[in-house]
């Protein structure tokens, strides 16, 4: 890491409800709303980009856990803002809360971890489990 991350820093990432990120059991009568899945994946991708300006060539951000509450649902069409704001750093370990509004509450909150990992180091894991045995 170029340095230790700050405590407040924050990263806002911002999209549109599109069909594709909608619950896929909307029949019947249930609207298509934004899926949980989905959300934590935007959540998640808030939080890497608030870490990508510490990073090294050589270094990415991993999830390793959440915990998110998903409050509200919202329909397809709507507007979501995801932020990301840094609340501990612990080596390599980052916390953040995280939070998510839409066009007229507040949809999600809650805490996730990443971890600071070497590229390199990381495909080795990743070739120990996918070499033939």
């Amino acid at each position: 890491m170029k340095g230790k991350p700050k405590i407040g820093t924050s990263s806002e990432v911002r999209f549109v409800v599109e069909s594709r990120h909608a619950i896929d059991f909307a029949d019947g009568g249930m609207p298509a709303v934004l899926s949980t899945p989905h959300l934590v994946g935007f959540l998640e991708r808030t939080a890497r980009e608030a870490l990508a300006p510490l990073l090294e060539d050589n270094e990415r951000s991993v999830g390793v856990e959440i915990e998110i509450r998903h409050l509200a649902p919202t329909p397809v069409g709507q507007n979501v803002t995801c932020v990301a704001r840094i609340v501990h750093a612990d080596g390599t370990q980052i916390t953040f809360q995280v939070e998510a509004r839409d066009e007229q509450e507040l949809i999600a909150r809650g805490l996730h971890k990443r971890q600071i990992v070497r590229v390199d180091r990381f495909a080795q894991r990743v070739s120990h489990k996918t070499a033939p045995r």
